[in-house]
């Protein structure tokens, strides 16, 4: 592995009806337009759950300009696909109009909604995952151990989910507590070493409740397919440098975490009730308000959780090359604010929601 880890992100986009705004079940067309495309990706975009969304994956990267820009050119090419079909696309982690979710064909699809009912039916939301490399399971899970206080504040940074069917939903991420309700989501106890993280994982999935590894929805895990950890707590960012930054983050907090893995120090064993509270504070406040300080456990207004964690991940942001493009793209993320207030912020001014996703849709496109 080289000296700076590798990056790499996964998003989900909504496909919307040009005109109306409205979710359009075109993801099947929409495929079927990059595939012909070719080179211009062609491989780059799946399908999800529901047929109103599209996702890509970017490729591993070093430098977090080229991840940038990686994901602003799939965001366009997703974008042009859509519009030969008189839709356009989102970075949106819920719609704010109302949607009746079409399920994806498959034998997969098939089992979640026979499995889970109107879960499955009602959940069309969009997430950010982000893949960082490690060199081991091992030290994947050193990593999962200690990074499981930070993980709510980048729920916070990323919140872009504030509407659900037609109204205020009265959170910043409802993303997050419309994917809580599958039965592996959530932060996960410390596992202590891979052994034990692969024996629950096997557990899991032998209770017949879960089809495969595949369904095990910590908000971070090993992944499957890729010798990475896969942080997977964010939603869609509206914006990819939000994305960008959090990528960045989130690089230097598994760095942070390797190195104090490597050090002798152990994690902190905040249980899994108070992680599940600063989630959920996370989900509802945003950077509005007040989260969990991810060391103490108390209150904080948000601001301050956001600094600890940049304090935190600081000599790592160093090392990378990182410091001085990610303290000001938080600098301008806390001025601006995220996806949430800037939905609510055009709602507060008097747009509707229709206006709304059109702004949302020229700020995807950047």
């Amino acid at each position: 592995m080289t000296a700076v880890r590798t990056v790499g992100v996964e998003e989900e986009l909504l496909l919307l009806d040009a005109e109306t705004g409205e979710p359009r079940a075109l993801s099947t067309a929409v495929l079927a337009s990059a595939r012909r495309d070719g080179a211009a990706g062609g491989e780059v975009f799946e399908s999800e759950l529901q047929r109103q969304q599209l996702e890509f994956a970017t490729r591993p990267q070093v430098r977090m300009e080229d991840l940038g820009a990686e994901i602003t050119r799939w965001r366009a090419e997703a974008a042009r696909h859509a519009e030969d079909l008189g839709a356009s696309v989102a970075a949106l982690a819920t719609s704010p109009l109302p949607v009746d979710p079409a399920l994806s064909t498959g034998e997969r699809y098939r089992w979640l909604r026979d499995q889970y009912g109107l879960t499955t039916q009602e959940q069309l939301t969009c997430g950010c995952h982000v893949h960082v490399a490690v060199e081991s399971d091992e030290e994947g899970v050193a990593v999962l151990d200690r990074i499981r206080p930070w993980l709510p504040v980048l729920l916070a940074l990323s919140a872009n989910s504030p509407f659900w069917q037609g109204q205020d939903s009265g959170y910043a991420s409802y993303r997050n507590r419309v994917w809580g309700r599958w039965p592996s989501a959530g932060p996960v106890e410390v596992f202590g070493s891979a052994d034990r993280y692969h024996e629950l994982v096997t557990a899991m999935v032998g209770t017949g409740a879960l089809r495969d590894a595949g369904m095990v929805y910590f908000d971070a895990r090993l992944s499957q397919t890729y010798p990475t950890v896969e942080i997977r707590v964010a939603d869609v960012c509206l914006e990819a440098w939000h994305t960008a930054l959090l990528a960045t983050l989130v690089r230097a907090l598994v760095e942070t975490a390797t190195r104090r893995w490597k050090d002798g120090e152990p994690p902190a064993r905040h249980s899994v009730a108070l992680l599940r509270l600063a989630t959920w504070r996370a989900a509802s406040e945003g950077l509005g308000g007040r989260l969990l300080h991810p060391l103490g456990m108390e209150p904080v207004p948000a601001e301050a959780a956001v600094r600890a964690l940049f304090e935190h991940v600081r000599d790592a942001l160093e090392d990378n090359g990182d410091l001085v493009p990610a303290q000001e793209a938080l600098a301008g993320l806390l001025k601006a604010g995220n996806g949430a207030r800037f939905q609510r912020d055009l709602r507060e001014r008097g747009d509707d929601l229709r206006a709304v996703v059109a702004a949302c849709v020229r700020r995807t496109r950047g």
